[in-house]
């Protein structure tokens, strides 16, 4: 487990923050802006979850294991792989945290007639906090597209 003794640490005044490999990146950096971004659709669930707790403990309970995956995955964003054998072993996204999202989407899904159209984000606090995740998520990975786009283009022109 975790602990943090400081939420701050003086080091980023410079425009600058630290990755878990110690290398410094500008905050405006694509990798720092996902895992920004991750950080920020868990906060949104996280407010969708003030909702489920005691209405609907299943789907509360799925919510919850779907923050700590994206832990996991700002872990991830945060510890780029050099090649190096790191001093620990870093947190990385694994299939099963995607198969078990996936199974448990298809099982909410099957209780549903199919869709006619584009749902409008509303009807309770929880179903418009969780449109507001989808979106902040669906901007997250938009940055990590873009961020290993522009990773293997700079590879591509070192092999060229």
């Amino acid at each position: 487990m975790v602990k943090l003794n400081k939420i701050y640490t003086r080091t980023g005044d410079d425009g600058t923050t630290g990755l878990g490999t110690g290398e410094r990146r500008l905050k405006s950096d694509l990798r720092v802006d996902a895992y920004g971004t991750v950080d920020e659709a868990n906060a949104c669930i996280g407010i969708a979850r003030l909702h489920t707790a005691t209405s609907h403990p299943a789907i509360d309970a799925m919510l919850s294991r779907i923050q700590n995956d994206l832990f996991d995955l700002g872990a991830d964003l945060a510890t780029p792989d050099t090649g190096e054998t790191p001093e620990y072993e870093p947190l990385r996204i694994v299939e099963a945290q995607a198969t078990r999202l996936e199974t448990e989407i298809d099982a909410l899904n099957a209780a549903l007639e199919p869709l006619k159209s584009f749902v409008l984000p509303g009807g309770s606090p929880a179903s418009a906090y969780l449109h507001l995740a989808r979106t902040v998520s669906r901007r997250a990975e938009r940055l990590m597209v873009e961020h290993v786009r522009r990773v293997r283009n700079v590879i591509l022109r070192l092999v060229d």
